[in-house]
This record gives C-alpha cells, sequence and structure tokens, in this order.
C-alpha cells in the first residue's frame, strides 16, 4: 500500500499469457490476463501465482473471453493465490468458451489469511453458438478450493463430457452458467447482493435462473444458468455491483 492505494511489486509473465494493468480511479490494481493469438491452443499450460499482502486490493480479470481451440492435446489454467490478513481479491474473468473439440482444464487454490476477503467468478459459455457450436467440446474440467486459515470454506468441481451423456441435451436452453462466491469482511456488501438476488431468481422457465445460498458467517455461493452469455453477464453484473464501491472504480463499466 502506498498513500492508501494499493501497488504491483513486482510481476512476470511469459508466453502464452500477457499481463496487463490498465489505470483505474480507485484503490486497487487491477490485472487483466490475455493470451497471443487470442486463445489457447493445443497444449497451452498457464499458471498464475497471486499474492496480495495485508490491507491491499487488487481485481484479477481477462481482457475478453477464454477461447479455447481444438485441442486434442488439452489445454489449461491453474491459478494459486494467498490474500493476507485485511485484504481483498476479487478474481472476476470474462466466461470460457470451449471450442468444438477442444480439451480444457482449469483449477483455482485460494488461500484466505484471518481477515481477508474474496469475490471469485467462474462462468462457462456453450462455444460458438453463432457457429452452430453448442456444448460441443471434447472435455471440460474445473476445480476451485477456497480456503480459511487452513479450513476449506467451499469446494467447487464440474466435469462434462461427451462420454457421460449429450452435453446438449443435459444443457437443454441453457448456453452459459457462472458460479460465484463472496467470502470475508470487505466482501459483505456483495455477499448480501449475492442472496439478494437468489431471493428474486426467476421461475425456472425464465430466460436465467438464478439461485444463492449462505456459506458460514460471512460468506455465500451464487449460481446462474441463462439462454445466453449476455443474459448470465447481465445477472452478475448486477450481482457483482457493489464491488465497484469496494474497488473504487467499475470494471464493467465498458465490458458488461
Amino acid at each position: 500500500m502506498t498513500r492508501g492505494r494499493s501497488v504491483i511489486v513486482r510481476a512476470r509473465a511469459e508466453s502464452p499469457l500477457k499481463l496487463l494493468f490498465p489505470r483505474n480511479h480507485g484503490v486497487a490494481q487491477w490485472v487483466f490476463t490475455a493470451t497471443y493469438g487470442g486463445g489457447l491452443v493445443d497444449g497451452d499450460a498457464i499458471l498464475l501465482d497471486v499474492a496480495v499482502e495485508a490491507n491491499a486490493a487488487a481485481l484479477l480479470s481477462t481482457q475478453s473471453s477464454t477461447k479455447v481451440y481444438r485441442s486434442p492435446r488439452g489445454t489449461s489454467q491453474a491459478l494459486t493465490a494467498r490474500v493476507e490478513a485485511g485484504a481483498l481479491l476479487a478474481v472476476v474473468p470474462d466466461p470460457v468458451a470451449c471450442f468444438a473439440g477442444a480439451r480444457y482444464r482449469q483449477s483455482a487454490d485460494i488461500s484466505l489469511a484471518e481477515g481477508a476477503s474474496l469475490v471469485f467468478v467462474d462462468a462457462l459459455t456453450c462455444g460458438r453458438a453463432a457457429h452452430g457450436e453448442r456444448w460441443d467440446f471434447a472435455r471440460y474440467e474445473s476445480r476451485s478450493v477456497i480456503a480459511r486459515a487452513g479450513r476449506t470454506l467451499a469446494i467447487d468441481a464440474t466435469l462434462l463430457a461427451p462420454a457421460d451423456g449429450a452435453l446438449r441435451a443435459r444443457f437443454g436452453r441453457f448456453d452459459a452458467v457462472a458460479t460465484a462466491f463472496a467470502f470475508g469482511p470487505r466482501a459483505r456488501t456483495v455477499r448480501d447482493a449475492f442472496l439478494a438476488a437468489g431471493a428474486a431468481r426467476t421461475v425456472p422457465s425464465a430466460e436465467t435462473v438464478i439461485a444463492a445460498s449462505p456459506l458460514g458467517d460471512d460468506g455465500a455461493v451464487l449460481r446462474v444458468a441463462a439462454s445466453s452469455t449476455g443474459a448470465v453477464l447481465r445477472a452478475l453484473g448486477l450481482a457483482l455491483s457493489p464491488l465497484a464501491s469496494l474497488l473504487g472504480d467499475n470494471p464493467f463499466a465498458r465490458k458488461w
């Protein structure tokens, strides 16, 4: 922290990963990830290690959706993050879009100190629906583990593969899904917004379906499914609206 504003002490990236540091008017540092070539190609493996020191605030997002191209051998991304006491980390990427034939695996292992806060989003789309591709990827795996002071707060895992049943039939009308978590004292307004969104959830026949549940004393999980990516992003944008005041600026003003 320098004069009440978080600063980046050290940052380094190797291809295919790029790190972008857009200026903002708030107190947090923003880091946006991107890839050379506009997406992940066969064999790409990204390892991202993040540390947020005490009382600092950081946003980790993406320049656009994470596109995963046809990949017989597979692609992967792994995030490891440590958030110290009094700090806030917001991990809010754009959705992953797996194209036909893509194989993709991602993981997140986030460790919170006592008094640390987290907002975490994981979203997935059906792929290139405009090109007739809906849930045509070969395999998708996601596993997120959030812990505080060695105690597990949440484990969220997803495995999608045609071998377990046709994905189009299983998803029905839904073209995008998202899961979001909020934990800690600095994320309390986001937690409350999640629970309010869940209480006002739409009926199952509507375009967007939302569910939310409290987790422990200071956490919540939000789940969204919709018939379009835009509808999921609108629902997330509303539920995450308190994040702008926490960061001092709105990272989604020109995106969502």
